[in-house]
């Protein structure tokens, strides 16, 4: 965390305790979301916890709402790229699923884990799948896919990938890109072009080079 810490004072930033609380929840679930758990993380008084928020519930608030301005903000960046045909417009959302710097499939099953516990996290879980996939109906709609169709096809392809996370599916990168063709048309009805693969490819192997060179 010292790279992260406030280089004047060096003390723990926001950032830190928010990233430390993200790790807790993915970790134990919301139940370890606790001050004092997370200050013996970090290495820290409890008391330092007080600096940047007013309480556990105000981190609570934040942690909520940096998985908003996150997770769903990407998805969301995402489908309004504007895009040549409906099989790139996808692949822009393919990205999401590929790169987990753009979105945490882990902190995104947590939260939901989370809803299951608390009304308020509840309402932020049903508030991000309605922005999610309206902005995916947007998408399909400016492809010319007319309603109901535009909102079926974004369900069918936001909700496919959320079950995928939430039952733990694990396959090799390459066998999941042996699959973007087929999805691709099971999700427009068009058949997706070699360069628009291609590119696909690059994309993930530009997302592996740079990986190995921060690792």
């Amino acid at each position: 965390m010292t790279d992260k810490t406030d280089r004047n004072s060096g003390r723990l930033t926001r950032e830190d305790w928010l990233e430390a609380a993200m790790a807790a929840i993915i970790a134990g679930g919301i139940d370890q979301v606790k001050v004092q758990v997370i200050a013996r993380t970090l290495g820290v008084s409890r008391s330092s916890f007080y600096w940047f928020f007013k309480d556990r519930q105000d981190l609570l608030d934040q942690l909520l709402a940096h998985w908003r301005a996150t997770n769903t903000a990407a998805i969301v960046e995402r489908a309004e790229r504007p895009a040549a045909t409906p099989c790139r417009a996808v692949l822009h959302v393919f990205e999401c699923w590929v790169r987990e710097e753009y979105f945490k499939p882990r902190l995104d099953i947590a939260v939901r884990d989370w809803a299951r516990k608390s009304e308020q996290a509840r309402r932020a879980v049903d508030q991000a799948d309605t922005e999610r996939v309206s902005a995916l109906t947007r998408m399909f709609e400016r492809h010319g896919y007319p309603e109901p169709e535009a909102f079926i096809r974004a369900r069918v392809l936001y909700f496919m990938q959320i079950g995928y996370y939430s039952l733990s599916v694990e396959e090799p990168m390459e066998t999941r890109m042996g699959y973007v063709a087929y999805y691709l048309r099971v999700f427009t009805g068009l058949e997706p072009s070699e360069q628009e693969i291609a590119d696909f490819r690059a994309f993930l192997q530009e997302g592996a080079a740079s990986t190995a060179l921060s690792s």
